[in-house]
């Protein structure tokens, strides 16, 4: 088959998969431990009541996803590269400073989620668990190659299908559900305030659309390109340029629906099993996994807990990851997984330390859901600007070329970026 020649369109479920990747990986790992804890806060706290942000988020998600995966395979650069370009050099770092600060808060949040999981589940004292899958998740990027630890992470996708099944095994009142998430005002807890109610909907949608996502799907495209060495010279060429953009369009369509199909599970299954029997606090994953056993019983809790390890497994190298690309794209380092370690040491020294740090910082006593809720805040806080900056590089004909972002894509991209501004303007103006 001709390079300029497009791929023939996929027929069958292994074509299909050989065609995700990017926008799989990021959309799975959006489901991380924090993730789940932050969406099963929101149903236990308020039943299907925020239903409604993931069905608004979905089409929004979509677009700046892709617009990341556009800007870096068009550019052959990562976010934090081209971010530099349109805006002043502090206001970068300190976008990326607070993404990694953000990032280091999620993986440690994550790796004692799965340290608790397999102790309700198996047993044996967390800290073992804590410094194993901290250091398995430092292999993992390490050690393998680009292509296995890529390989590794798709597969790792699969756990997100527990919470379906979770969601097979209990009882949902359907028409409920439907009618409280399309009418959020229907159902209200008592005791809540507004300024509750919105730093609940800034933590849902930060852990939604957030940075570290946009950071991680730039750079695999980045990669991706840098694996083919013909890429940069045939970009230009329209049917090659049109081929590669259908899939990066099929590839985040997948992977958004599914991240957000699995977190209205998550939020479905708490508040039929906890809100409903009068559980409305919920501190951590794991702590919702255990809830559940009483009331959707063994084999409910058993799915729950796996999935919760696997999405971490997923998570970390990714939260890691999109700090290391980012900082290392900031500074002119070179970076990717694709170089090996001494190839490119930096890179490597902030995956090591972030994921060092978080797994030291998971041994600590510290309020899982507050650390948890703020870091999902400063991801909705650094996020406005981001999407700001990634909507002004996807306009721009002198970065992108003749590739710039349509209409139709501006108008999801600015969309999202209103919704996010709008949410944390309110949250603030509610605090005080």
């Amino acid at each position: 088959m001709s390079l300029l020649a497009p791929n023939r369109k996929p027929t069958t479920v292994h074509d299909l998969a050989r065609r995700l990747g990017p926008g799989l990986i990021t959309g799975a790992a959006d489901d991380d431990p924090s993730g789940i804890a932050t969406y099963s806060q929101a149903g236990a706290q308020f039943r299907f009541g925020l239903a409604w942000t993931l069905l608004l988020t979905t089409p929004l998600m979509i677009g700046i996803q892709m617009l990341s995966a556009r800007i870096g395979w068009v550019t052959g650069e990562g976010l934090g590269a081209n971010i530099a370009k349109v805006c002043p050099r502090w206001v970068t770092r300190t976008l990326v400073g607070l993404l990694v600060v953000a990032n280091t808060i999620n993986i440690a949040a994550d790796i004692g989620a799965m340290a608790e999981a397999v102790r309700m589940v198996v047993g044996g004292h967390i800290v073992p668990w804590m410094l194993g899958f901290g250091a398995l998740s430092i292999a993992g990027q390490v050690v393998f190659s680009y292509e296995k630890t890529v390989r590794i992470l798709k597969w790792l996708t699969l756990a997100l299908f527990s919470y379906v099944a979770v969601i097979l095994s209990v009882h949902v009142p359907w028409k409920q559900a439907f009618t409280e998430a399309l009418n959020p005002w229907a159902y209200f807890p008592p005791g809540v305030t507004r300024s509750d109610y919105a730093a609940m909907v800034v933590a849902v949608l930060g852990t939604t659309i957030s940075p570290y996502l946009f950071f991680w799907q730039a750079a695999q495209e980045v990669e991706d390109n840098l694996r083919r060495p013909e890429a940069a010279a045939l970009r230009a060429h329209p049917e090659y340029a049109a081929e590669h953009l259908s899939r990066i369009k099929q590839d985040t369509y997948v992977g958004m629906v599914f991240s957000n199909v699995i977190a209205v599970c998550i939020v479905i299954a708490t508040a039929v099993t906890l809100n409903e029997h009068g559980v409305t606090s919920i501190q951590t994953s794991a702590q919702a996994a255990e809830a559940l056993r009483p009331v959707a019983g063994e084999f409910a809790f058993v799915l729950f807990a796996l999935g919760i390890v696997g999405t971490g497994l997923l998570a970390v190298p990714v939260l890691s990851g999109s700090a290391a690309y980012a900082v290392s794209e900031v500074l002119g380092w070179k970076s990717g997984l694709s170089h090996d370690f001494h190839e490119a040491r930096g890179f490597y020294a902030i995956i090591i330390a972030a994921t060092l740090i978080g797994t030291l910082g998971s041994t600590f006593e510290l309020d899982p859901i507050k650390a948890l809720v703020w870091s999902a805040i400063v991801n909705g806080v650094i996020s406005v600007p981001i999407m700001v900056a990634m909507l002004w590089i996807g306009q721009s004909s002198r970065i992108m070329g003749a590739l710039t972002i349509s209409r139709r894509h501006r108008f999801f991209g600015w969309s999202a970026t209103a919704v996010m501004a709008a949410a944390v303007g309110f949250m603030l103006l509610t605090s005080w």
